[in-house]
């Protein structure tokens, strides 16, 4: 087994994993259907993440949304809407590596996969508050 792999015990082989893999939960005082309206909206997702190309392969309504991740990266993201008390906790999930020259993905190298990680973390976060100013209607 190597770092960049699980061994998949069902059935002995090994599962890649990405280079690049960030989580991120913040809670927001407003319904799901708020925020669910942000995220259909693909101009925003321009906005959002400027560098990548998304597809959505499933549109989960107030639940959220998953998208195949094309551009500066290639994978998977994800925005779940998780109903919690007063508002909505927003889950937000990106597992990808970093496109090669020809489009495919290619795991980067640790000190790469984890400055690519911060990164996106702290712009996950960026987003997060941004839009938490936005609907709850004051600064942070």
């Amino acid at each position: 087994m190597d770092l960049r792999g699980q061994r998949d015990t069902t059935a002995g082989t090994l599962v890649a994993v990405s280079s690049v893999d960030v989580l991120d939960e913040t809670f927001l005082a407003v319904p799901p259907r708020s925020l669910a309206v942000i995220f259909a909206d693909a101009e925003r997702w321009r906005r959002f993440w400027p560098d990548l190309r998304l597809s959505v392969y499933a549109d989960r309504g107030e639940q959220g949304l998953r998208w195949t991740v094309h551009g500066a990266l290639v994978g998977t993201m994800e925005v779940w809407l998780e109903p919690v008390l007063d508002g909505t906790v927003l889950h937000y999930y990106l597992r990808a590596d970093p496109a090669g020259r020809d489009g495919n993905p290619v795991p980067a190298r640790p000190r790469r996969a984890a400055a690519e990680t911060r990164r996106r973390q702290l712009a996950a976060k960026h987003l997060a508050f941004a839009l938490k100013e936005e609907l709850e209607g004051f600064a942070l």
